[in-house]
């Protein structure tokens, strides 16, 4: 006999966790909450924690209060002072000179004169300043934070963003939350799978309605959520009319699903629609509970479906994997009860929590415009409560909610965190995978929006959300990101998809990594398309055409395919977009040496070193390095280069020279070198 980890959990009186936690710290394996125990080890592990517990009841009430006192305040130097004295006085010694500035609270980007405003200075003296580190600009040129910041530094003053209308407005919604303040909230579960492998009738048996005779030969043609009540608590379903859709909300970076239900047809087994859910859901990052549905038909082979799971990494609990995998009947209804348990334990371990008590926001699920009602849109509150009255902003809509319905058709006055309601009252259709906000002031709503709505115009124009590509591979790569490549493979049979993919993967390096989130027989589609976009992914097809709507969604959304009709070609491809992603090697070119043997100070140039050309020659351009004692004190661009009055383009060897530079800490006996400094391109080994 053995007995399941939650059972013995809940006997115990602990959650499922801490039950884990507590078994590895005995040293027994245990991978989840559906992993077994023996006999023998489960009367050994309630012996050993009830006895701990003893022993700690026990040790407290013998304990003195004095001891008690004495130990807490041993303990509290000792937590205090180790990582926080000696830093202290070094920390407050550092930033001195900074204290020292005054704050000037501004709005960014700022022009030059309005920056000179409230420096309370002249114009014509801040550009001089700016003219001195190089910065040719107008009295009317906007200037950023990394350029006010320094200048305004020069001035004594120590610049701080002032929030925009939006960031103000929104700003309750921006704040920590408070851990105190969290409580439990329902999981939000997505059912995914095959076309016709009972995902509707799933949800239909456990919600105990007729929702699948609604739709059009029973396939769903729309989002619902629907809200279900159990006796051990609330669970949020999902229900999909396609992956595409799911991944749409990803895409406009709503991760609003907690775990997805892989509904897969016992006399069907692992379909090609089955695997394209795996991948959205792993691209997610969600965990996966798989339903073998239609358990009740006679000849079904329930091993047979999980070898075809293993296969594909999702090992079954009871074939000591990791996957829970539940037999259930959408039918009879068989199953259905085990399936909800193990959302629920499975909710547990994520440990889902909210706070009701701030202002609410969420995501909107589905939107449509209602000939009776106007714009009505589904939405899911992740934190706060939202109340019918409320002012919410969504996307490039906003409006006042004059009513609230919930997956009943009820009308509601208020919903709490993962609860579903149909909305009323936005002054238009928003997207599905858009976040909402309520705010304080319709007015500034009104603002914010009329704004968004410009800067949408402004950027459909200039046509600058374009999605990553492979000539611009290396422009989209940013300092200290992971340089990883995300393809999506398509061919027309499943021997050149294998043998694309594995020459791919062979590509990838420990600097540039390649992932073929999904790979696939078939034409281009619309779900790849949105996968790509959710991922940022380029698309690779072999031998395949495009679907005319997934062309037409790829340019919508700036998705970049690319079709192959040559194996080769498209490895090198690739291989020479990883190589553009590759940090180039900087290598540096001795050009001259000169020896400062004066320094004269000039006025408005500062400090100009008198040097003697020892070697090679010193060009006008060059960056230089200026050693003292060998050791690098200063290495930048020269300001100027002279010989007398006159404006040299280089000075040669044997020759003497005047050099200044922004470094005025130069002095007599010091070397300047002059080097070239060339980027080399790397190729992948």
């Amino acid at each position: 006999m053995s007995i399941r980890v939650h059972k013995l959990a809940k006997d115990l009186g602990l959650t499922s966790k801490e039950l884990i936690e507590k078994l590895h710290k005995l040293k027994i394996k245990a991978k989840g909450h559906m992993s077994s125990l023996d006999d023998d080890t489960a009367t050994l592990v309630k012996e050993e924690l009830t006895a701990s517990v003893k022993t700690r009841k026990t040790k407290e009430k013998t304990v003195a209060p004095k001891e008690k006192k004495t130990v807490s305040t041993k303990e509290k130097p000792v937590v205090v002072a180790v990582p926080c004295a000696a830093p202290e006085p070094a920390e407050e010694k550092a930033p001195e000179p900074s204290l020292e500035l005054k704050v000037l609270k501004i709005d960014i980007p700022i022009t030059v004169k309005e920056l000179a405003v409230k420096l309370q200075t002249k114009p014509n003296e801040l550009i001089k300043r700016l003219l001195s580190k190089k910065i040719l600009i107008t009295i009317n040129q906007s200037l950023g934070e990394e350029t006010a910041g320094p200048i305004a530094e020069d001035f004594g003053y120590k610049i701080e963003r002032l929030p925009t209308q939006e960031e103000a407005l929104l700003q309750d919604h921006q704040e920590e939350v408070d851990p105190k303040k969290l409580k439990p909230r329902a999981p939000i579960v997505t059912l995914m799978g095959h076309v016709d492998h009972g995902k509707t009738s799933l949800l239909d048996m456990i919600r105990e309605t007729k929702v699948v005779d609604k739709e059009a030969g029973g396939i769903t043609q729309h989002i619902g959520a629907y809200e279900v009540v159990l006796p051990k608590g609330k669970v949020t379903f999902l229900d999909t009319p396609g992956h595409a859709a799911f991944t749409a909300m990803r895409a406009r970076g709503a991760n609003v699903t907690d775990i997805v239900v892989l509904v897969v047809a016992a006399d069907d087994g692992i379909m090609p629609q089955t695997i394209e859910a795996i991948d959205h859901a792993r691209a997610a990052n969600v965990p996966i509970v798989v339903a073998i549905n239609k358990i009740d038909r006679p000849n079904i082979n329930l091993d047979k479906v999980k070898k075809q799971l293993a296969s594909i990494n999702l090992v079954p609990e009871d074939w000591d994997g990791k996957t829970i995998t539940v037999g259930v009947s959408a039918k009879t209804g068989q199953g259905i009860d085990e399936l909800l348990e193990m959302l629920l334990l499975e909710a547990e371990m994520l440990e889902l929590k909210a706070d009701p008590d701030r202002p609410a926001n969420g995501i909107v699920v589905e939107a449509e415009l209602s000939k009776g009602k106007g714009p009505v849109a589904t939405v899911l509150v992740s934190n706060g409560t939202l109340s019918v009255g409320d002012v919410i902003i969504v996307g490039l809509n906003y409006g006042r909610i004059k009513a609230m319905l919930d997956d009943k058709g009820h009308r509601v006055k208020d919903a709490c965190p993962s609860k579903p309601v149909e909305i009323l009252g936005l002054s238009g259709v928003p997207l599905a995978g858009e976040r909402f906000y309520t705010v304080t002031d319709e007015k500034k709503a009104i603002d914010i929006v009329t704004k968004r709505r410009l800067e949408e115009g402004r950027k459909k124009l200039e046509a600058s959300a374009k999605k990553i590509s492979l000539e611009d591979l290396y422009d989209k790569i940013k300092e200290g990101e992971v340089k990883e490549l995300k393809i999506i493979l398509k061919a027309d049979v499943q021997g050149s998809l294998e043998a694309i993919k594995d020459s791919l993967i062979k590509l990838s390096t420990e600097e540039v990594k390649l992932s073929a989130i999904h790979s696939q027989v078939g034409n281009i589609n619309e779900s790849d398309v949105m996968l790509a976009t959710a991922s940022n992914a380029v698309i690779l097809g072999f031998h395949v055409d495009i679907t005319p709507n997934a062309k037409a969604l790829s340019k919508q959304e700036g998705v970049d395919i690319r079709l192959y009709n040559i194996i080769y070609e498209a490895v090198n491809d690739v291989k020479a977009a990883m190589e553009g992603m590759l940090e180039p090697v900087i290598e540096e070119t001795f050009l001259g040496r000169a020896e400062v043997r004066e320094i004269f100070k000039v006025s408005r140039v500062g400090l100009v070193a008198g040097c003697f050309i020892s070697k090679g020659r010193i060009p006008r351009d060059a960056i230089c390095k200026i050693l003292r004692d060998k050791d690098v004190v200063f290495k930048g661009k020269i300001s100027s280069l002279k010989h007398f009055k006159d404006d040299m383009k280089e000075a040669k060897e044997g020759f003497e020279c005047g050099i200044s530079f922004s470094f005025n800490d130069i002095k007599k006996g010091d070397i300047i070198e002059a080097i070239e400094v060339r980027k080399v391109a790397r190729r992948l080994k």
